[in-house]
């Protein structure tokens, strides 16, 4: 009788879990519980919530492609309720249209559907279902995310013939006047997803459990913290844990299996209680460097590496904007499109000059750049940049798209510098944190230079974001001009800041720069 009556009570009390829900849990069931007990923790970051606006813009393309003459149904839960979106979900089964979000619940569970499309199979209605990602590719996750889906679906008695997943085809080209046909790719999952059905059955009644324990289950943070998502708890987990004075995670490029195993079974490891056989010799050297807070500095490699090349010289940087969803007629998803770089030029007798380009039109500003790029940088002398890997891929990707200036890009790509290597190889300061991005190396090399000095744009992050709302129609000409200023300040300090990074590594102090 108790069994019954606990049993009788539980279906009372049991919440239906939405998809993301059950793929939270997949994660980490603490992660689950926080997000249904203590939501108010949850910290997305800049990405996370960039990467949420982009599956919006995904989706809407979506409808217009599996829908171009319009004539489907897009459900709102938000604005109509739940209870009647599902409802409605079940009496539009027996339609012709297409459904956008259509809901769908069971016990314990419910789920709402990208995209369903009808078919008639022996007479009978039947239902295409798809979901739509805004990655390139298929993921672990995303068959998680089809095998849920799909068994909520079938369990709510949806006829459902199939199910996909379409993803974006980043060898799409966009041809322009809003024609996306071919942006998106579909891979059939329906044989994997409906195989699954016992393990999803699994994870709702495991699900269910953590939804009901009266705490948060003891789970330490660790790699499921980042992967398949960025989670939006991880400062309030790692808080409630012990932490390291000279955290192990400073060490750069923790790749080998044995040194992240030895981490994962060493919580709050301290550096310097971290074996040196498992570390290369980048890693040794952070490690000395942090217990005896010492700088290393091979003055005399440093300079002899850059001795080779003589002034003029030049300092380059690009900064770069991407979209899932191309804008602009010839470009890819999300292929990096330039539209700023600064440029500094010290010339043989040790003036330095500037010059900038920067394009807040709206337009496609790759041609505009290309032609200010190859004229600033005229014919010799070497041009620094740092990491050499990003300005010449997108040098190589204009050339190839505008193929009269190819040999012109080609061959500034052919004098690029990358003071990189050269600072990784030979320089390291313990403030950096195992880190030799630019903005960690130059308050040791260069002190009196912050980038949190700079009002509104301090990172390639909040560039891209200045970027999209500069060139938004909505966006006011005095805004757009205060952006101006911003953009041209970061980017001239990113360029500047290599200029000192050279003088340091160089030894030519004599230039007082």
């Amino acid at each position: 009788m108790m069994s019954l009556i606990h049993s009788f009570i539980r279906s009372i009390i049991m919440r239906n879990l939405s998809k993301s829900k059950l793929i939270a849990y997949r994660q980490c069931p603490k992660r689950l519980w926080l997000e249904l007990h203590r939501p108010e923790l949850r910290e997305d970051s800049a990405a996370t919530q960039a990467s949420f606006a982009v599956g919006n813009t995904v989706g809407d393309i979506a409808r217009q492609l599996y829908d171009p003459l319009d004539k489907g149904v897009l459900l709102d839960a938000q604005r109509d309720g739940f209870d009647a979106t599902f409802q409605r979900s079940q009496a539009l089964l027996a339609s012709d249209q297409p459904i956008f979000e259509a809901g769908y619940a069971i016990e314990g569970a419910l789920a709402f559907a990208d995209v369903m499309m009808p078919g008639e199979v022996s007479g009978k209605r039947v239902w295409h279902m798809v979901e739509v990602k805004s990655s390139t590719g298929v993921k672990d996750y995303h068959r998680d995310d089809t095998a849920i889906q799909a068994y909520i679906a079938r369990q709510a008695g949806v006829p459902l013939a199939s199910i996909a997943l379409a993803h974006i085809d980043n060898s799409f080209v966009y041809p322009g006047c809003g024609d996306y046909r071919g942006l998106l790719k579909e891979q059939d999952l329906t044989e994997e997803a409906f195989a699954r059905e016992a393990e999803v059955r699994e994870w709702i009644a495991a699900a269910q459990a953590v939804a009901e324990l009266p705490a948060a289950p003891e789970i330490v943070t660790g790699d499921q913290c980042g992967s398949p998502f960025a989670c939006g708890f991880f400062d309030h987990c790692a808080a409630q844990e012990p932490q390291a004075e000279q955290p192990v995670y400073w060490l750069p490029r923790i790749q080998t299996s044995t040194l992240r195993e030895y981490i994962a079974a060493h919580p709050a490891l301290e550096l310097r209680d971290t074996p040196d056989e498992l570390l290369n010799d980048i890693q040794r050297r952070v490690k000395a460097c942090t217990l005896t807070d010492s700088v290393y500095f091979d003055a005399e490699r440093a300079a002899a590496a850059l001795a080779g090349y003589t002034l003029p010289a030049y300092f380059l940087d690009f900064e770069s904007i991407q979209f899932a969803v191309p804008q602009w007629v010839g470009t890819r998803p999300y292929q990096q499109i330039c539209f700023q770089f600064s440029l500094h030029i010290l010339d043989d007798s040790g003036k330095l000059d500037s010059q900038a380009f920067l394009d807040l039109s709206g337009d496609d500003p790759s041609r505009a750049f290309t032609v200010a790029l190859i004229t600033a940088c005229g014919d010799n002398g070497p041009i620094y940049v740092y990491n050499a890997g990003f300005e010449g891929a997108r040098i190589g990707e204009l050339a190839e798209r505008f193929p009269e200036f190819s040999a012109s890009l080609q061959a500034i790509k052919q004098r690029l510098v990358d003071l990189l290597p050269i600072t990784r190889a030979h320089y390291y300061h313990p403030s950096q944190h195992g880190s030799w991005s630019i903005k960690a190396v130059l308050p040791a090399v260069a002190p009196d230079l912050s980038y949190a000095a700079l009002e509104g744009v301090q990172d390639g992050g909040m560039a891209m974001d200045a970027y999209l709302e500069a060139i938004h129609p909505d966006t006011s000409f005095e805004r757009r001009a205060e952006i101006e200023q911003q953009l041209l300040a970061y980017c001239g300090l990113d360029t500047f800041a290599m200029v000192r990074l050279w003088e340091f590594l160089a030894g030519r102090h004599d230039l007082k720069l």
